[in-house]
Parts: structure tokens; sequence; C-alpha cells
């Protein structure tokens, strides 16, 4: 199951959200998002897990969570949307 998760510290490490979860199950991935042009995290992520039962104990677990001074927002990622490209405005 693909876990979406919110609002995390901005210095968050992926290792480090991998072991936030793992305490839940094993961890296939975990991606903290980054901005492209400043390599800065963007205060949210992704974690994947083998067993769906293990995912849902996690969600239930960490969703509104306090997490080094943020609350989590964690839910079962949605699909990603098609966008149209985007232009150049230079």
């Amino acid at each position: 199951m693909n876990i979406y998760v919110g609002n995390l510290p901005f210095g968050t490490s992926e290792n480090e959200l991998s072991e936030l979860f793992s305490e839940y199950g094993q961890v296939i991935t975990a991606k903290v998002i980054t901005d492209r042009m400043t390599g800065r995290s963007k205060g949210f992520g992704f974690i994947e897990m083998e067993n769906d039962n293990e995912a849902k104990a996690a969600i239930e677990a960490l969703d509104q969570k306090e997490y080094q001074g943020r609350t989590l927002k964690v839910n079962e990622a949605r699909p990603r949307e098609e966008r149209p490209p985007r232009k150049n405005f230079y």
C-alpha cells in the first residue's frame, strides 16, 4: 500500500521517515518530495508498505500524531492525476 505523509518537518530525511513507519511493519520505500530547483523538502512524502494490514495500522497510529513539532497528516495515497505539461515562460 502506498501512504501519503503530509506536514513533515522540512529537515526529515528518507531514513527517518522509513524508521518512523518501520515500527508498524516492513517498509519497501520511503520518499521525501523535494523542490527540483532548490532541493529543499516540500514537507510531504510517500511510504510504500508491503502488508496492507500493517499499512493501515501505521496510518491509524500516525495520522494527527505530533512528530518533531508538527502534526502529521497520514492517509492512503491517491493515484497521481495526469496534468497537462507546463509552459515555459522564458
